[in-house]
């Protein structure tokens, strides 16, 4: 079956040419008393959840601001104010003209092969979108294939997801058009480069797989929404499907759905033997999964469910037959891998363990060259260990350094794999290994306008409210005087790690003489399903328990003082924000909450939101609502108390998590009594919730951010010599 990465690491390819106003760097900021905030209509809505009334009176916000001209006007209005403000900070220049200089380096993804051919990503360097090349041997020269730089003129258009066919012949590939989720999916010629007539439409949170003898491809996807609906409403009734190549999609053979449980998700893959057809059901992010099965040797044969309950986690990592393998949690909290005869009459009474739980975090595993490759976090970082398929151990793989690796896919049969490699301050590194000799080689190494060993990296474990040890990360230049400026990260939701990574816009905040602190959050899954839990649903004020001991101690310690600690984060993190900043607005000088979930009382109404009742509760459930309107920091704003300067960022075309949170969070901010500091908001156009967002874009959005933090945080701006 397609080879999953071992860890979700996204490369940062988006980089393109700045276009950006020069700014005198004398000028200083305007006041923030003097800040006059557009008016923003106050109704009279109010909903009563099990006899306690809430008032929302920006209800209106949440309209689609491509659809409602109020809307419109407000967020006209607001990218006026907060540009004008900004254009009044000193350092915007130089950050800008940084940040293009380290962004400006070659950068290659992790080669996937097929048929002969490799096929991978690659960015010159300023390019708005990565290019997908193709080279018919390892170390020949390699062919574009997709050049995303050509779909649109402002950039903003993005290749996703590509997948080749087994024997390379073929490409599908998915675009990604202004940030947004939905996907359109063609197919290319590889040795022609013509597209073919194939389209398919209304496609997202899908996975793509190819039929072993490349006639077409399964994937999923959501019925047409309704006019003007597009952008938000609720994802319901995902179906899988048969694509056959030359035929339209109206044709596309139905395989599998569940009309009686019309939220829950389905993802299809064909097994390396091409024999089995494994469906994979979940209904929200908790990584807890159904099992479907459909015998590809028989036409006739129906698909047959062989773990039905949602309980635990199952992924597929490999088969031999009907053996199939499986990384699963179930009685094993940190993750462990067993084999089920999918053939039996009861499989998961066949289920035998190969590789048993350990202390580490089992965070993924493939099966390929006949080896199983499992990786592993250890205080959150990667560790990779190697096992034969009956369990037996055969050592580690050999990593350049501490940090997070990611890769190691590829076929049964295969003699190599590859995988990248990073840290904080190792910029992404492709590596081949070969899978006979044990033997570890750098394909593709990035050079960088940084010397690395200016750099320390540490790792330190404070204690939270609770007593809880939780590790964080600090990193800064070797030899700055602290207390010092300093950037505290954190997500703490949806199993998600975060593990060491480079990144040119962090580094361009480090060579200011600040700090990055990077927090590992309980709710995230750096310790297993009991890390997880411990900061979900009712567990949820952990994580901002978390989060704010991480800001005391970073000041205890002497990194930082609260006049000159920015906080951020995004999504899941920008509520994480919202609310540290509700709960301690004293602690922080800045917070940089970006398109967070914001109204935890309406998160459920829109788009994937529905997803989400896994980690935070439904509102719907009263037990559930007590604690969601306890710290929804659109309803917790608290006025008579002096807030920190805050900059919040959305996109308008982010139908992941609406802009309407942080278009009504906004306007709670400036309407309350929180003090004289900016509460402002950037709303980017023809940006979505992150991914495909070309480098212009990138560029102006970190100049802003930390011109906006190092004026508050009183970071003295220099030109990087």
């Amino acid at each position: 079956m397609r080879r999953l990465s071992l860890l979700a690491l996204p490369l940062l390819f988006a980089t393109g040419p700045l276009h950006a106003q020069t700014r005198p760097e004398t000028r200083t900021a305007m006041p923030a008393s003097k800040l006059t905030y557009p008016q923003t209509r106050r109704d009279n809505v109010t909903d009563d959840y099990f006899g306690t009334k809430v008032a929302d009176p920006y209800r209106w916000l949440e309209n689609d601001v491509r659809e409602d001209r109020q809307v419109a006007d407000w967020v006209a209005a607001e990218n006026k104010l907060t540009d004008s403000y900004l254009a009044s900070l000193p350092g915007h220049d130089i950050f800008a003209r940084r940040l293009k200089a380290l962004m400006d380096y070659e950068r290659f993804g992790i080669p996937v092969e097929q048929g002969g051919h490799y096929f991978y990503m690659h960015n010159s360097g300023l390019q708005n979108q990565a290019e997908l090349f193709m080279r018919d041997s390892l170390d020949g020269e390699g062919r574009v294939l997709l050049n995303p730089n050509e779909w649109s003129a402002d950039g903003a258009t993005a290749l996703a997801e590509w997948v080749p066919s087994e024997d390379g012949k073929y490409l599908l590939y998915s675009v990604q058009d202004g940030g947004t989720d939905w996907r359109t999916v063609k197919v290319l010629n590889t040795a022609t480069g013509q597209q073919l007539s194939d389209e398919l439409q209304w496609i997202k949170f899908s996975d793509f797989s190819w039929a072993k003898d490349g006639s077409g491809f399964y994937y999923s996807r959501f019925p047409e929404p309704a006019s003007g609906e597009k952008f938000q409403a609720t994802n319901e009734n995902q179906k899988v499907y048969f694509h056959k190549l030359g035929t339209a999609q109206a044709d596309d053979r139905m395989i599998y759905a569940t009309p009686g449980h019309p939220k829950y998700g389905h993802s299809a893959h064909v097994t390396d033997d091409g024999k089995w057809l494994v469906i994979i059901t979940s209904e929200g992010t908790d990584n807890r999964y159904a099992v479907t099965v459909k015998d590809l040797t028989k036409a006739d044969s129906e698909p047959r469910t062989i773990i039905p309950e949602l309980t635990n986690q199952w992924v597929p990592i490999g088969n031999m037959g009907s053996t199939f393998y499986f990384n699963t949690n179930k009685d094993a909290p940190r993750g462990r891998i067993v084999t089920l005869d999918v053939a039996a009459a009861d499989p998961v009474a066949t289920m035998k363990e190969i590789v048993p739980q350990s202390e580490a975090t089992l965070d993924g595993a493939n099966m390929v060259g006949g080896r199983i490759f499992a990786s592993y976090l250890v205080d959150a970082k990667t560790e990779v260990l190697r096992y034969a398929p009956d369990g037996k151990a055969l050592g580690k793989v050999d990593l350049p350094g501490i940090g997070t690796a990611s890769g190691f896919g590829g076929e049964p049969d295969s003699t190599e794999t590859f995988f990248a490699f990073t840290s904080f301050a190792t910029p992404t590194t492709i590596y081949r290994y070969d899978i006979a000799t044990g033997q570890t080689t750098a394909w593709a190494t990035p050079k960088v306008d940084f010397d690395p060993s200016q750099y320390e990296v540490k790792q330190r474990f404070y204690t939270s409210k609770d007593g809880t040890r939780v590790p964080m990360f600090i990193v800064h230049k070797k030899g700055i005087k602290l207390p010092a400026p300093t950037l505290l990260y954190g997500y703490g939701g949806f199993n998600i790690s975060l593990t060491p990574g480079f990144s040119s816009t962090r580094l361009a905040w480090m060579e200011q003489g600040g700090v990055l602190a990077v927090a590992n959050l309980r709710g995230g899954g750096e310790y297993g399903k009991a890390w997880h839990d411990g900061g979900r649903l009712h567990n949820k004020q952990n994580v901002f328990d978390d989060f704010i001991a991480a800001g005391e101690d970073l000041i205890a310690q002497g990194v930082t003082t609260k006049k000159q600690l920015a906080i951020q984060g995004g999504s899941n993190g920008g509520l994480l924000v919202g609310a540290v900043t509700n709960q301690r607005p004293d602690l922080f000088a800045v917070a940089l909450p970006a398109v967070g979930v914001m109204d935890m009382l309406r998160f459920n109404k829109f788009t994937a939101g529905r997803y989400w009742v896994d980690d935070y509760g439904s509102p719907e459930n009263e037990a559930d609502f007590k604690v969601l309107r306890s710290y929804s920091p659109y309803h917790n704003i608290r006025s008579g108390v002096e807030y920190p300067a805050i900059l919040a960022s959305t996109a308008d075309t982010d139908d992941r998590v609406v802009p309407g949170h942080t278009f009504k969070y906004t306007a709670a901010l400036q309407h309350a009594d929180i003090g004289d500091k900016p509460h402002l908001v950037t709303i980017e156009t023809r940006a979505g919730h992150g991914s495909g967002k070309p480098t212009d874009k990138i560029i102006e959005e970190y100049a802003n951010l930390w011109t906006f933090a190092a004026y508050w945080t009183g970071m003295k701006v220099k030109p990087v010599e």
